[in-house]
């Protein structure tokens, strides 16, 4: 008679079954995400210099903050965002108190504020072009009927990025209000009602309940907002490239003048590194500001 012999049979636990469910995702996410941070991150860290060997070294972030039209680019991308990032949260979560009730009027008018959002930023830079139009514009047209002269607001170093910020302001405020929107939804309205009981007044209310049980969405939306602020620069290519007298040109665009225009790869990389390191600290402090204090119900 023939003895067999009984085979142990593993068993994947469920961490072992959690990592072959999630490893397709994680290795586009090494591919796409980590992989292209540790690659700029080397190139920032490499000198290549004409007919020479490169080397390691900081001689990238040497230059880099060496560089006027980098503090430049800096400065402009830190007064874009405190000129659209405040203004735009302000008006979104006014907004959003205000059209929180549900009914037909509440809902066309939140369909009217959230409708920038729907246009591409490139078709509204595009449709602005011709608003600011010097003379001939919408804008300059409506002024001229206030006695107000014409106004070259793309072409003055002064008016600018202000223009560029308004524009920002119009295209983002209607999207951040839907965030809004959903944490005043989570908002347990027996907190309201026993406030009123107790005599608390509307800004009361807000002070005390609305504004901190909306701190993880202040923080998650402020995060979003400065990630605009870096990324989105299809307006200013379209409208300005950055000028006129570098007025207008922001981080995002001065790394593309370096690595496209320019071609110095190491500068690139090192203004790129720069830029989300810096971003990355604000989101870490914005998170930790608006979500400080706050208890989560189980």
């Amino acid at each position: 008679m023939a003895s067999t012999t009984a085979r142990p049979h593993r068993r994947t636990g469920p961490l072992g079954f959690a990592t072959l469910l999630l490893a397709p995702s994680l290795i586009f996410l090494a591919a796409f995400t980590y992989w292209p941070i540790v690659s700029v991150t080397l190139r920032g860290l490499t000198e290549q210099r004409f007919g020479q060997s490169p080397r390691w070294g900081f001689g990238n972030f040497a230059r880099l903050f060496a560089d006027p039209h980098f503090a430049n680019a800096a400065r402009n991308s830190t007064i874009y965002a405190a000129g659209t990032i405040l203004p735009s949260l302000a008006l979104a979560l006014l907004f959003a108190l205000a059209l929180r009730e549900s009914g037909r009027l509440n809902s066309i008018l939140r369909a009217v504020i959230v409708m920038p959002l729907l246009i591409p930023l490139v078709a509204a830079a595009s449709l602005f072009v011709f608003i600011f139009l010097p003379g001939g514009g919408l804008l300059d047209w409506y002024l001229a009927k206030l006695g107000i002269g014409a106004t070259n607001w793309l072409g003055d170093p002064s008016l600018a990025l202000g223009s560029i910020i308004a524009i920002t302001v119009w295209k983002n405020t209607g999207y951040y209000m839907l965030f809004f929107l959903a944490g005043l939804g989570g908002i347990p309205e027996e907190y309201h009602e026993a406030a009123k009981i107790d005599g608390a007044g509307p800004l009361t209310r807000f002070r005390h309940i609305t504004l901190p049980l909306l701190g993880p969405t202040l923080g998650f939306v402020s995060v979003i907002a400065l990630l605009n602020v870096l990324t989105q620069i299809d307006h200013v290519v379209v409208m300005t490239q950055g000028g006129p007298s570098d007025s207008t040109n922001m981080l995002l665009y001065y790394i593309y003048q370096q690595a496209e225009q320019n071609g110095d790869i190491g500068l690139a990389s090192a203004a790129t590194v720069v830029s989300v390191g810096a971003l990355l600290v604000l989101s870490l402090v914005a998170l930790r500001t608006f979500e400080r204090g706050i208890h989560y119900e189980s």
